[in-house]
């Protein structure tokens, strides 16, 4: 398939609408998600989404709003970072980050327990979270890929998502050691493409640079095609990214 990004500054501004910029920072404040927000329109166009803790998903929203950028989703992690086993506690949270306005949740899938054996727990609670977005609610199963490990399981936990509803599969949450691997997004594509699924892919954590940003947008683009490389199919959780992006567009410091 030929390329249809030519150039790295054509390849910089697609990538940019792929952005999910993120701040999950236990300590973080109304300040630092204002910033994020702000940092989110740039001068050459507005990056796909930010994903915040599901305390400041309003504010968050709200914020967005206030600079008439409605397009820009807001995504709230639940269950994050630690993947835990309570389905109780991401219901609950599920349901406080949607009323509050979250256009998106994204699901720390429970890999510990899986892990530890427990097969069932992960469709289980997917689904709760699925019911809990309602309707209106996108939801994105982060997988964590990097302590998963084995392309088996990863390949089994991807299946589990795509089936209970995903609308995105994640490579992890970029607090582990690994991080976003092409080998580990491959393992996802592939999952993707088996079930004939319309789920889309987020690569995150350890993509920081044009040319790291590159490989994912190569990758899905050489499996499904070039009308993948758009924000509903394909999305890149890399915060750091922006500013190697806003470089090589002329607009960098």
């Amino acid at each position: 398939m030929s390329r249809v990004i030519e150039s790295d500054e054509q390849l910089a501004q697609k990538a940019l609408g792929l952005l999910e910029l993120t701040s999950l920072n236990a300590d973080d404040t109304s300040e630092r998600i204002i910033a994020l927000c702000e940092r989110a329109l740039t001068p050459v166009g507005n990056v796909a989404a930010v994903c915040v803790l599901p305390r400041f998903a309003g504010l968050a929203r709200r914020t967005l709003d206030s600079l008439h950028a409605r397009e820009v989703r807001v995504v709230a992690a639940v269950n994050f970072p630690n993947g835990g086993a309570s389905i109780a506690m991401v219901e609950s949270e599920t349901h406080a980050a949607m009323l509050t306005g979250a256009d998106e949740i994204d699901l720390v899938y429970p890999f510990h327990a899986h892990l530890a054996g427990d097969k069932r727990i992960g469709g289980e609670m997917i689904a709760a979270c699925k019911a809990k977005c309602a309707r209106r609610g996108l939801l994105t199963v982060t997988l964590e890929t990097g302590v998963l490990r084995d392309s088996q399981i990863i390949h089994d936990a991807c299946r589990t998502a795509i089936r209970e509803g995903a609308a995105f599969v994640k490579t992890s949450t970029g607090k582990q050691i690994v991080s976003a691997t092409p080998q580990a997004a491959r393992i996802l594509i592939e999952a993707i493409a088996e079930l004939g699924s319309q789920v889309g892919l987020k690569a995150s954590g350890n993509v920081r640079t044009l040319s790291e940003a590159r490989i994912y947008l190569d990758m899905a683009q050489a499996r499904f095609g070039s009308f993948w490389l758009e924000p509903g199919r394909l999305r890149l959780g890399a915060s750091s990214l922006l500013d190697d992006l806003l470089v090589e567009l002329g607009v960098g410091p």
